[in-house]
């Protein structure tokens, strides 16, 4: 029996340009597009993006918490500042020879509380004299307490010590005042700290600043005393207590 011979097989052969050209499309071989594998969604991802939910959350209803006790303490004490006025100066000497300064003066402060429930701690304060920024003496007072609806009034008495050395513009401008024909202009300057108690809450120390000014002096001779006229004084104090969320 005669042996039957096939053909080989033989390897596809690539395509001429030409070839290539007029062959189908379909028998065009073209590798496949790359395409990047994409990866899961991390997990670690998702809980971030969750702790951030809550914080925001948690944070948001604290402040809502905060505002509406800060809006009910609000209502139900009324807080208001103290108020101050200056009741009388009276120097008992004054003397200004070149550039030395001397002078004794005594004044008194009322201070108002006008709130019916918050009640204010004072800590010892310094008082300064000044006419037209020069300081011509200071001095100071014991701490008070300032209860509801009360006025306070405090005393001190106010001087130089020593005569006091001044530059030739600080001299210039007390001889100026002095020949004013209403008297020698004054500013009081009040500096204090104070706390406040409302029910059983009190707050931390606050820095009070109170600046007077309006008040005209007329200068003592000899052993005489002389006071100031204080009917248009006007006091103006500076006071930031901090109770939750609202200041007075």
């Amino acid at each position: 029996m005669a042996d039957r011979v096939y053909p080989s097989a033989k390897p596809p052969q690539p395509l001429s340009n030409s070839a290539a050209a007029t062959a189908p499309k379909s028998q065009i071989f073209r590798p496949p597009a790359y395409r990047p594998a994409t990866k899961p969604p991390s997990r670690r991802r998702s809980r971030c993006c969750s702790c951030c939910l809550w914080l925001t959350f948690i944070i948001f209803t604290l402040i809502l918490l905060a505002a509406a006790a800060s809006a009910v303490l609000y209502i139900l004490y009324r807080p208001r500042r103290p108020s101050f006025s200056v009741s009388s100066v009276r120097f008992s000497s004054f003397n200004l020879t070149s550039s030395r300064l001397s002078s004794n003066l005594n004044l008194t402060i009322s201070a108002r509380n006008p709130n019916k429930k918050l009640v204010f701690y004072y800590d010892p304060s310094s008082i300064s004299v000044f006419s037209d920024g020069v300081e011509i003496g200071d001095g100071s007072f014991n701490p008070f307490i300032h209860t509801t609806k009360s006025t306070t009034l405090i005393k001190a008495a106010v001087s130089t010590g020593s005569p006091r050395v001044l530059d030739s513009s600080s001299a210039a401008s007390i001889s100026s005042g002095l020949k004013r024909k209403e008297g020698l202009p004054l500013q009081i300057q009040l500096e204090t700290k104070v706390r406040v108690k409302m029910g059983g809450l009190k707050t931390k120390r606050v820095r009070v600043r109170v600046n007077c000014d309006g008040i005209d002096a007329v200068v003592p001779k000899g052993k005489s005393t002389a006071a100031a006229t204080t009917s248009g004084a006007k006091c103006k104090v500076k006071i930031r207590i901090k109770i939750w969320k609202w200041q007075l």
